[in-house]
């Protein structure tokens, strides 16, 4: 059983990516994770607080399942496509965190430390892409010309709103892994 944090931060989570950020309270969350709400006030201070905990959770969550993309090759090109994939999987815990991740950067339009946070969260996540791509280069002279910071946050921007597709039916997840793929092969095709 996880510990009583985690245990809150998974309830919070389950519930943004059920109904969303905006009509939040800690009061459904308390009953989510079956905790008082004493408790959450005590390791989280307010409602601000639980949001940036479970948005660092949701990061960190997330890197479990992107991560064993390295056991898979050591190229990085084919690290970089298996990342990315691993962000669109047909499992309750990758749907979960896609769905939340889209509320809270949604929410973020409205919230300026939520908006600060997300921004440091997808530098981060730009910054490991760039490194993959810039490998990449370095594997492959004829890719010399790709500007690897311009070219992750395209692969970023295009992996948010293809999650959007998704999660909403609009697109099926083969589809949304295709054009993944090609993304990767249009940013990595040498200049």
């Amino acid at each position: 059983m996880p510990d009583r944090p985690t245990q809150i931060l998974e309830a919070a989570a389950r519930l943004i990516a059920r109904r969303g950020v905006r009509g939040l309270r800690v009061e459904e969350v308390s009953a989510e994770a079956g905790v008082s709400t004493a408790l959450i006030y005590y390791h989280f201070k307010d409602r601000t607080g639980l949001l940036r905990r479970t948005l660092e959770f949701i990061n960190r969550r997330a890197v479990r399942y992107t991560d064993a993309a390295f056991d898979l090759s050591d190229d990085p090109r084919t690290q970089l496509t298996e990342i990315l994939l691993r962000e669109l999987q047909d499992a309750p815990d990758v749907r979960e965190n896609s769905a939340a991740w889209g509320e809270l950067r949604a929410t973020a339009v409205f919230d300026p430390d939520l908006r600060e946070l997300l921004a440091t969260a997808t530098r981060e996540w730009n910054d490991d892409l760039a490194g993959l791509i810039h490998r990449a280069r370095e594997a492959d002279p004829a890719l010399s010309g790709v500007d690897a910071q311009a070219a992750a946050e395209r692969l970023t921007a295009l992996v948010e709103g293809v999650s959007e597709r998704w999660l909403s039916g609009t697109t099926s997840l083969q589809r949304a892994h295709e054009l993944i793929r090609g993304a990767v092969e249009a940013e990595l095709r040498p200049a």
